[in-house]
């Protein structure tokens, strides 16, 4: 496995080692020894998350103020663009955003640890899109983030009005949002 940081170091690309013939592909989409090895962390996975979304479907920016929950995404259909907001007060990085796209082909992994927000907008048809989380959803202590505060600069690929949902169209700005110390 491949680990490569981002622009917000603590986000880092998972590119697993893909075995591939004429018969089609395998690989190992997650090793627990392999991952605290190659990243330097010691996470433990309590939930496994799975989504199918339409074309256009923007989805985010979530987080939770309390049980703040670490991430490891993936998309296995389909393609999304994935963005992940640092949150977090006392950070250099606060404010900024990472994103990237997330396909079944190109197999990458996006690890976003506690403390950032997250969302995705699927780029194909539809996208099957996976993730393992640090600790439990908890709608109590959800929190959103507007996906277009221009304070933040997302730049979506995105050349109409996006499909969402009521409370993500309710999301806070960065200035009036609950954010980690």
């Amino acid at each position: 496995m491949k680990v490569t940081p981002t622009s917000i170091p603590s986000v880092l690309i998972i590119e697993p080692k893909v075995f591939g013939d004429t018969r089609g592909f395998f690989f190992e989409s997650f090793n627990q020894r392999a991952f605290n090895r190659a990243t330097g962390l010691d996470v433990n996975f309590v939930q496994d998350n799975h989504s199918r979304s339409s074309k256009r479907v923007l989805r985010g920016l979530h987080y939770q103020i309390q049980q703040p929950q670490g991430k490891l995404v993936r998309v296995v259909r389909g393609s999304v663009f994935d963005v992940t907001v640092d949150l977090r007060k006392s950070s250099p990085t606060f404010g900024q955003w990472v994103g990237m796209e997330l396909t079944e082909d190109n197999h990458c992994q996006l690890w976003i640890p506690p403390g950032f927000a997250h969302g995705f907008y699927v780029l194909s048809d539809s996208a099957d899109f996976l993730y393992k989380t640090t600790d439990y959803y908890a709608p109590e202590f959800e929190c959103s983030l507007v996906w277009n505060d221009p304070t933040i600069g997302i730049v979506w690929p995105i050349d109409t009005q996006p499909i969402i949902s009521v409370k993500d169209a309710q999301g806070m700005s960065l200035a009036d949002a609950a954010v980690f110390a």
